[in-house]
């Protein structure tokens, strides 16, 4: 009865969330009237409690900066698309756009693997979206930008900082973030998933 009772009481203090069901979408499912620039990275569909939702993410491929010296300095953009399936149509609610221009070193600029989430933290049955990624032009090996967008229908919470990186054998730099006021001001478990979704992927990998 004693073991019965403490895992009853962890099962209670667990922090825990719903999920809302999440329907991959290959780009031959996506709706006709959606437009969006770049190769697809992720297309997901759910339901919840405003209705029925698609979120796009997108990047573009490398291309030369037509205006820049030489043909080493090169562009590529990111997207991010949330929609609402009407009906008969879709009505575009936000847009996430993100981009390095002119970069003639390493360029980073993706979405972070297995950081995308769709997540319901305050049970109130409307989605909150995660994303994050590196943004950087540089050449060294400094820490990367690096941010967390989130969006709970119109409102967009950001988290915003640098991956944290060994620069000798007992030193490193870099790793802090921030939060924007919409998250100082949001529900605790908002900030709760951000710091945690923060520690897990702050080490920097040197992915480009």
């Amino acid at each position: 009865m004693k073991i019965l009772g403490l895992l009853l009481s962890l099962v209670l203090i667990q922090p825990g969330f719903a999920q809302f069901k999440l329907t991959k979408l290959d780009k031959n499912f996506i709706p006709k009237a959606i437009k969006y620039t770049g190769n697809i990275v992720q297309a997901v569909r759910w339901t919840d409690n405003t209705g029925d939702n698609i979120v796009l993410l997108t990047k573009t491929n490398q291309t030369q900066n037509n205006n820049a010296p030489s043909e080493d300095f090169g562009d590529r953009t990111l997207y991010a698309y949330h929609y609402m399936v009407l009906a008969d149509s879709v009505k575009q609610t936000w847009k996430v756009l993100d981009y390095v221009k002119e970069c003639p070193v390493d360029m980073f600029l993706y979405f972070i693997d297995k950081s995308f989430a769709v997540t319901d933290l305050n049970k109130d049955g409307q989605a909150e979206v995660w994303i994050m990624y590196k943004v950087s032009c540089q050449g060294d090996v400094s820490p990367v930008p690096m941010k967390i967008i989130m969006y709970q229908g119109n409102q967009k919470f950001a988290v915003r900082g640098t991956t944290r990186v060994k620069v000798s054998a007992n030193e490193y730099m870099g790793g802090e973030y921030s939060f924007d006021e919409a998250f100082r001001n949001a529900p605790v478990e908002f900030r709760q998933y951000a710091e945690k979704l923060w520690q897990q992927h702050k080490v920097e990998t040197w992915k480009q």
